[in-house]
């Protein structure tokens, strides 16, 4: 799977902020159409900012748990 870069987060937020704004300017103007598609577009872009606000940073610790022994594997 491809995960966004976390550099682009910014990129990712700025285009957000866009297509909502157009989605309201669509609803103003009547623009049903757009407004479907813009909604879609909206969307993917939330899910990108998800992944990124998921995805461990780089260096971040990551816990493994403690391995158990069985009995067998002495």
């Amino acid at each position: 799977m491809l995960w966004p870069d976390p550099a682009q987060r910014d990129r990712l937020v700025e285009i957000r902020d866009n297509l909502i704004a157009r989605i309201a300017e669509a609803e103003h103007e009547g623009w049903l159409g757009e407004v479907e598609g813009l909604r879609v577009s909206l969307a993917g872009a939330e899910n990108k900012l998800g992944q990124v606000d998921r995805r461990p940073h780089k260096g971040a610790e990551v816990d493994l748990g403690m391995p158990t022994i069985r009995n067998e594997d002495l």
